[in-house]
């Protein structure tokens, strides 16, 4: 018979097929309670699984009945998402755990209708979540989540997020018409995104998600130095091109000390719809080479499908269209991975310490 630590051992050794880590390597917490010839473990997992817990449930039965011998096991999971570190000397926001920012370098390769997906899937997991448009030049979530209604102010100071398929929203995009340029320079773009995240009433988020435009300029440095991002994703094509200015995203982001999660190689493959011939059209591999070059994670590969683009132009995203379907699954799986990597970061622990003030009496 395996006592409590032999069977905590082989539930924390568990390599989880969503994530590609161990249980521990998540830092998920395991409690194993024993009697009478029965097994409960209970598995808290770091991040966020909905679509997946069912059948990590009935692995980790499977397993733990073959490795103690035993009919009466039971799993129970659940998750719970804490708030994690952020850069040094940025302080975080209260209603907000944690920031992903997503990031190219470059445009066209379809970071902005990634975002998006992204934000939707880890929705679909169980998670509360937000998205800030941090491009002012050229939002485009305001067309993707579907919606042009106008954020509300009760106070005249803050502003109430736009609501779009259970996600909280923000962008210049809601404030002025679809066409009208934001003819701006760079001090007052880096003010706006300023305003746009501090000034937004954002309602206990698990993870905000910011859309980056392209480029290392002004909004990036704003972001890297003034707001508490917790971990960044790259957005590439397998195209050469693509994958010099991802490069130089990935460094900006170390240089600054965030986390870079990992990369997502988008448009990776292109099925003919007609024959079902596969086609590598933007070159293959880029991704998961650029991922063994800089020591990151490839989280996973998206296909060229003209569904996606279709969906995100009609303002409904693929994983709220077909939820159930192939590339919702894709998107799904992948958020699974960000934010299991991101669970891998060490905790915020700022909010534990008292304020010390020192008073002259």
């Amino acid at each position: 018979m395996l006592d409590q630590s032999q069977i905590k051992k082989i539930v924390n050794d568990y390599q989880d097929p969503s994530t590609l880590m161990t249980l521990e390597e998540t830092k998920s917490i395991v409690k194993v309670e024993q009697e009478a010839g029965k097994v409960n473990v209970k598995v808290t997992l770091g991040y966020p699984a909905k679509g997946y817990i069912e059948q990590l449930q009935t692995d980790l039965t499977q397993l733990l009945k073959q490795q103690t011998g035993l009919d009466a096991v039971t799993v129970g999971i659940d998750s719970k998402i804490i708030k994690h570190k952020v850069q040094q000397g940025v302080q975080a926001l209260e209603n907000v755990k944690n920031i992903i920012a997503i990031a190219s370098g470059k445009g066209g390769v379809g970071k902005s209708t990634t975002a998006v997906n992204l934000a939707l899937a880890l929705a679909a997991e169980g998670a509360r979540v937000g998205v800030l448009d941090a491009d002012i030049y050229g939002p485009s979530q305001p067309r993707m989540l579907g919606t042009t209604k106008r954020p509300e102010s009760a106070d005249g100071k803050s502003i109430e997020p736009v609501e779009s398929y259970g996600l909280q929203s923000m962008s210049i995009g809601f404030l002025i018409d679809e066409e009208e340029p934001m003819i701006w320079r760079g001090p007052m773009v880096t003010q706006a995104l300023q305003q746009m995240l501090s000034d937004t009433n954002w309602r206990e988020l698990d993870y905000l998600v910011i859309d980056l435009p392209p480029g290392t300029g002004d909004i990036q440095l704003t972001l890297s130095q003034k707001v508490p991002v917790s971990g960044a994703v790259i957005i590439t094509t397998p195209q050469d091109i693509s994958l010099l200015d991802a490069r130089k995203a990935l460094k900006m982001f170390e240089k600054v000390n965030v986390p870079v999660l990992g990369v997502i190689e988008n448009m990776s493959t292109h099925i003919c719809s007609q024959c079902g011939h596969e086609e590598h059209i933007f070159g293959s591999g880029g991704g998961q080479s650029m991922a063994d070059q800089y020591n990151v994670n490839l989280l996973g590969s998206l296909p060229l499908d003209i569904k996606i683009r279709e969906d995100a132009d009609s303002g409904q995203p693929s994983v709220v269209t077909d939820p159930e379907g192939e590339i919702a699954m894709a998107y799904r799986a992948i958020a699974r991975r960000v934010a299991a990597r991101l669970a891998i970061q060490g905790k915020d622990y700022s909010s534990a310490f008292p304020e010390i003030v020192i008073k002259n009496d």
